[in-house]
Order: C-alpha cells, then sequence, then structure tokens
C-alpha cells in the first residue's frame, strides 16, 4: 500500500462522486492537484479539458513532467490538438478513468517525479485508495 512520505507530498486516499480525500482533506468536485497545493478545476466534464483549462498546469515553476487526467468514469478521448500542445510544452499527459488516474499520481509521487493531475470525480460510489 502505497503511503505519502512527507507531510507536504499530496497524497490522495479516496473519492467518491462529489469528490476527493486528498491528503486528509476533502475536495468538492474537479479538482487539479498540483505538487504543493489543491485547486479547484472549473470542468464540468471532459468535454470541458481544454488548452485554457489546462493553462495552469503549464504555467507552473518548476514545470511538471507529467499531467495525469482522470476523466471520470470512463477513460475519454481529448482533442488531439490539446494533448500536441501539452507535449510541445514538454510537459507528457496520461488520460485514464479517474479511479486509475488516482493511484497513477500516487505511484508517480511516491516516485518523486514531478506530477500534477486534473481529476473529475467517477459517478460510482466511494473507494478508500
Amino acid at each position: 500500500m502505497l503511503q505519502p512520505d512527507s507531510p507536504n507530498t499530496m497524497f490522495i486516499e479516496g473519492y467518491t462522486s462529489r469528490g476527493f480525500t486528498i491528503s486528509g482533506d476533502l475536495v468538492v468536485g474537479p479538482c487539479a492537484i498540483l505538487p504543493r497545493t489543491i485547486l479547484q478545476w472549473n470542468v464540468g466534464s471532459y468535454r470541458d479539458i481544454s488548452n485554457e483549462s489546462l493553462s495552469l498546469f503549464r504555467l507552473l515553476e518548476p514545470q511538471i513532467e507529467i499531467l495525469v487526467l482522470g476523466t471520470g468514469d470512463r477513460v475519454e478521448r481529448l482533442h488531439p490538438a490539446v494533448l500536441k500542445q501539452m507535449r510541445e510544452c514538454g510537459i507528457a499527459v496520461e488520460v485514464q478513468d479517474t479511479p486509475n488516474a488516482c493511484a497513477t499520481f500516487n505511484f508517480l509521487t511516491s516516485e518523486k517525479r514531478l506530477a500534477a493531475a486534473g481529476l473529475i470525480p467517477p459517478r460510482g460510489t466511494y473507494t478508500g485508495m
């Protein structure tokens, strides 16, 4: 079982259809998990993921290596131009269903990778990580 190495590490402990438990804090709705903070993410569904909604991830210093996107209950296809722009900025993007995106984010941060996540809550029931 993965556990956070330090109190400064963001760690997804669980999720519900309403939001996420991250490092002991309840976050309602879609969220952006950055290396040292959590923000509300203004997307309603995967259809709202655009160059504009991903701009906050491109502005981070130091730059993240990988962005994990959780698109809800299923893996959804994002517009190729959106993914291309992230790659051109040197950021790899992994698009997964939200349960797998949570696990991937936790693994990457446990490996000390500079990762961020954009997560949309799945419609399923509560799952502890």
